[in-house]
């Protein structure tokens, strides 16, 4: 394994399962030391990885939360290098049933906790003039999916959260880019399938089901010096099946 990540330290969260572990363990296999953070004990994938890790248990909705994971990590390592804001959610309700609890909950962890790492880690990026962001979106805003607005509104917001900050970092030797899957084969993901893979394998080019290592790959590109000219940007990996002229 090529370690394109040699001396890099890397906050991975949603690490404790699914893509978020795969993103986690593939980064240490190329030789970063990896943050697990997750509401839940992510201590199985850290057993997975021979390399330094760190677990921290964290409510990512929360800004003090990542002031604690920011100094956490600033005191273990002196640095950090790489966010990779995976964790999300996607409860399914139709515009009748989606409540304004359900609507803000979505919103606090899969956009509010994009705008909360960077607040916190741009500085310790900044002092070696380099960094990379990488938020986790989604393709199913090319899908006509019943119930989701809530969900597809908030990862628009990543997008655009991205491309924004791109610009505000351009500067700094910083990058900030979107990766955007097809529903990939997690606990989460799995428990639906009824709703996913008719779907899916109707529209894909590539007929079968994404898995967590599908994902990781362009994660660890995005995440190397081989992109240090790619900002701003929303790359789909999602086996073809949005078409983006």
């Amino acid at each position: 394994m090529s370690k394109t990540h040699e001396g890099r330290v890397a906050i991975v969260t949603g690490a404790a399962q699914g893509i978020g572990q795969a993103i986690a363990t593939l980064l240490a296999e190329r030789g970063a030391r990896v943050v697990l953070v997750d509401l839940q004990d992510p201590s199985a994938t850290a057993g997975m990885i021979a390399g330094e890790t760190l677990s921290i248990q964290a409510d990512i909705t929360a800004d003090a939360e990542w002031a604690r994971v920011a100094t956490t990590v600033d005191e273990r390592f002196n640095r950090a290098d790489i966010v990779v804001n995976n964790a999300g959610i996607f409860p399914l309700r139709t515009i009748e049933d989606l409540d304004i609890d359900t609507w803000r909950k979505t919103f606090a962890v899969n956009l509010d906790a994009h705008f909360f790492s960077a607040k916190h880690f741009i500085p310790l990026m900044r002092r070696n003039k380099w960094g990379r962001f990488v938020s986790i979106a989604s393709n199913s805003i090319g899908y006509p999916i019943v119930g989701y607005s809530h969900y597809m509104a908030s990862k628009m917001g990543a997008i655009g959260f991205v491309r924004g900050l791109a610009n505000d970092l351009g500067a700094d030797g910083i990058t900030v880019n979107a990766v955007l899957p097809a529903p990939t084969a997690t606990p989460s993901t799995m428990a639906d399938t009824d709703t996913f893979d008719p779907m899916i394998y109707a529209n894909q080019s590539i007929k079968r089901m994404s898995m967590p290592a599908d994902i990781a790959g362009p994660v660890a590109f995005l995440t190397s010096e081989d992109a240090g000219f790619i900002t701003g940007q929303s790359i789909v990996v999602d086996g073809g099946a949005y078409k983006i002229s």
